[in-house]
């Protein structure tokens, strides 16, 4: 049964480290980002609904009157 042969392992992964660090330095030097970022103000709307203007009870089933 033959050997796996490891020698070059140490080169393959070196590489591949190498050039997923320069891929992401790439990526990251391409990104823009705001000089200043502000928040926005956001206004929250009213919404009419017909229940809302309604007085409504719920009666829940031990209050009723027993018959």
């Amino acid at each position: 049964m033959p050997q796996l042969d490891t020698s070059t392992w140490f080169i393959t992964i070196l590489s591949m480290l190498l050039t997923l660090y320069i891929i992401m330095q790439l990526k990251i030097s391409k990104h823009t980002y705001y000089q200043n970022p502000e928040p926005t103000i956001t206004k929250s709307v009213e919404h009419t609904t017909p229940w809302s203007i309604k007085w409504t009870k719920i009666y829940s089933p031990l209050s009723l009157p027993q018959r």
